[in-house]
């Protein structure tokens, strides 16, 4: 069993590739049963492994990956910030620590990060790995960029990039999310790290110069 995960609004869509071959989508709100589940790895678009301070090297490595669209691929991802509950305190915080301040989709970020990092350990890490779909459409479109997932063009590709590896039910799953509160890029993201997670290859971790492991002992890295 193979998983890929992605967050949304209210939880988390998971799409698995069991064992015979079949593909499945779930929309889940109790993370550790999935991690505690029996699989082989998962991969989660969200930080796992966060500095005291300043950027991960993973994340510089996958913005310059993507050119044009690094934007879609956050950083400042960093422990203390977990501590914050409002935006403008965090980002006080920041400036002050490291002089790199929290933008806003960062800070909407923070509780799905808390919630993974709470159930992070060494040990567990060896199964579950941080993923970034940006990163793996683009290597699955030969290395070019694709147009935003929120474009009727970008939600095209990916649709179509998909098909091609084998998700014949993607549009079922799409009209599936209707009323879950999960968006179109949400189910396409998860299905995209479910491949990542079944495709994984050491030539396709950042970064390439291995960053020490966190105050927790997780290593900082990003599987594409």
């Amino acid at each position: 069993m193979f998983i890929g995960l992605d967050g949304y609004a209210k939880g988390w869509v998971a799409v698995r590739f069991a064992g015979n071959g079949t593909k499945e989508i779930d929309f889940l709100t109790d993370l550790k049963e999935c991690f505690d589940s029996s699989f082989i790895r998962a991969m989660i678009d969200i930080p796992i492994g966060l500095p005291d301070s300043e950027y991960r090297h993973c994340d510089l490595e996958g913005r310059v990956l993507l050119g044009e669209n690094r934007s879609r691929l956050f950083c400042g991802a960093r422990r203390p910030l977990l501590a914050f509950k409002k935006r403008e305190d965090a980002h006080a915080w920041a400036k002050a620590a490291d002089g790199k301040g929290v933008s806003c989709q960062l800070f909407c970020l923070l509780p799905k990060i808390r919630q993974v990092d709470g159930l992070m350990t060494s040990r567990r890490q060896g199964r579950v790995r941080e993923s970034h779909p940006e990163l793996i459409f683009q290597r699955l479109n030969n290395g070019a960029l694709l147009p935003s997932k929120k474009s009727q063009d970008g939600i095209r590709l990916r649709r179509g990039i998909l098909l091609d590896q084998g998700f014949a039910s993607i549009d079922a799953w799409l009209e599936a999310r209707i009323g879950t509160g999960a968006k179109t890029g949400d189910i396409l993201d998860a299905c995209a790290c479910a491949l990542a997670a079944k495709q994984a290859s050491e030539e396709r971790r950042l970064p390439t110069r291995q960053q020490a492991p966190d105050a927790k002992g997780l290593n900082m890295e990003i599987w594409f």
